[in-house]
């Protein structure tokens, strides 16, 4: 049973943990993305012609002194990572999948709640066919009717679009009509996530700063999983 509540660590003025969960095809780069909002390695990354996360695993960063401010008051931060299995998983059956994420959600996020889910998809592989809706379906049956409201795109591999000569505007105004529907259900609530020019760190900031507009934008509600 899902609900929508005000967690209790809000209650605390000076400390923020944000509960987040990655989703995503395989070799989408969910670990990797997940390392780089934790500022760690805490997640096992690398390439390979089959899925290699094959188990859900929650990581949790440092705390982040004075990352904003909340009524007048300076707020240190922390985040909380779920990286779950590709989905579709090339070893896995789908429904041990979604039946051990659904278990992963409840016992991390079953009181605090659940910030944002995060759609990581590669931004050089179109959104289209079975494969690419399939992590969406699953999204919206462990969500429930909410998901619209908690979801937002991180477009890993961000720097071939501008390899390309595109623009971000360019891109999406050019995507396929999955992303584009994809798109409009979830608000327009998408990250770009680069690899060139920026170091880690004013990656992470970035794509925080970016998720904490779209928690704000919630009114700092969760969804808590029973």
């Amino acid at each position: 049973m899902l609900s929508l509540c005000l967690p209790t660590d809000m209650t605390d003025s000076s400390k923020m943990i944000i509960n987040l969960a990655l989703f995503g095809m395989t070799q989408s780069g969910k670990s990797s993305a997940g390392n780089i909002l934790l500022g760690s390695t805490d997640f096992h990354s690398s390439f390979s012609p089959s899925s290699v996360t094959k188990d859900c695993c929650l990581g949790r960063s440092c705390h982040l002194c004075g990352f904003m401010r909340r009524g007048g008051q300076e707020i240190t931060l922390q985040i909380q990572v779920l990286d779950t299995p590709g989905y579709p998983h090339s070893r896995l059956k789908q429904e041990h999948v979604k039946q051990e994420v659904k278990e992963a959600l409840a016992h991390h996020f079953g009181q605090e709640g659940l910030h944002l889910a995060l759609l990581v998809q590669r931004a050089d592989v179109p959104l289209c066919g079975q494969e690419a809706s399939s992590s969406v379906q699953m999204i919206q049956e462990l969500l429930g009717h909410a998901w619209k409201n908690y979801t937002a795109i991180l477009f890993t591999h961000a720097e071939k679009i501008e390899e390309a000569g595109f623009s971000e505007d360019k891109y999406l105004h050019e995507a396929s009509d999955t992303l584009l529907t994809l798109l409009n259900s979830i608000q327009h609530r998408y990250i770009f996530q680069y690899k060139k020019g920026n170091s880690l760190n004013e990656q992470r900031i970035k794509i925080l700063e970016r998720i904490m507009e779209f928690i704000k934008e919630n009114c700092y509600q969760v969804l808590t999983f029973k």
